[in-house]
């Protein structure tokens, strides 16, 4: 449960047609977006995830720089250490909400899988490499690992209690977050061992092509033993 100073974070969902829910996806969006940006891929992958629920919460707070967007932590781009500081603070929410959201269907720890885009991505990974019960998989679209300054991959080390199979896709062309971030993720994660797949979309840029939800669909369907 959210504790006192803990923001209760809330956002549109999808319930299974079959109303009995064995598996849910939580999508985390990005910068200046809120929940209402991606729930709509849980309609792409209901054929592929069935019995599946998918909620896709608002970030806690208003976007510094869009009038109608949510933020998980501010950005100013000229704080080095703004990133790590953004993503420890916004995590007691979205694991409260994580686990409120498992405990209202009773489901099991091991039923969730994150899917995150840009900032989203950063708060799936930084998340669900901290859950008690691994996630059965994190999809991870146009993001970051984030870790404390430049140190290596170690410095995290002591701080990662699970470690879920974990799929990056990333567009060659991204400007916002250059395809590079994808490498230095990949080769990060797997210093931890973090079993990781990656996935690069030819000419897309900050964003999801259809190629790259399929890859996501079909890896957390392979995840989740369907």
């Amino acid at each position: 449960m959210a504790g006192p100073n803990v923001p209760v974070l809330s956002g549109p969902s999808l319930e299974p047609r079959s109303g009995n829910a064995k598996r849910l996806v939580v999508f985390l969006h990005g910068y200046g977006a809120d929940g209402n940006d991606l729930i709509d891929i849980g309609r792409a992958w209901e054929p592929l995830l069935p019995d599946t629920a998918f909620v896709s919460p608002h970030a806690p707070e208003p976007c510094g720089q869009a009038p109608v967007g949510r933020q998980w932590f501010g950005l100013t781009f000229r704080d080095p250490d703004e990133r790590w500081r953004g993503v420890n603070q916004a995590a007691p929410a979205l694991q409260a909400f994580l686990d409120s959201e498992l405990q209202r269907r009773q489901l099991p720890p091991s039923a969730l899988a994150l899917v995150g885009f840009s900032q989203g991505t950063m708060m799936s990974l930084h998340a669900g490499l901290r859950r008690p019960v691994p996630p059965a998989a994190i999809v991870g679209y146009s993001g970051m690992f984030i870790m404390p300054g430049d140190g290596p991959p170690e410095t995290v080390e002591g701080e990662i209690t699970s470690r879920p199979p974990i799929l990056l896709v990333h567009g060659d062309r991204d400007e916002l977050i250059p395809v590079q971030a994808l490498f230095h993720a990949s080769s990060a994660l797997s210093a931890l061992d973090v079993p990781v797949e990656w996935h690069i979309s030819q000419g897309v840029g900050h964003g999801i092509d259809q190629e790259g939800l399929r890859h996501g669909g079909e890896f957390l369907a392979r995840r989740f033993g369907l």
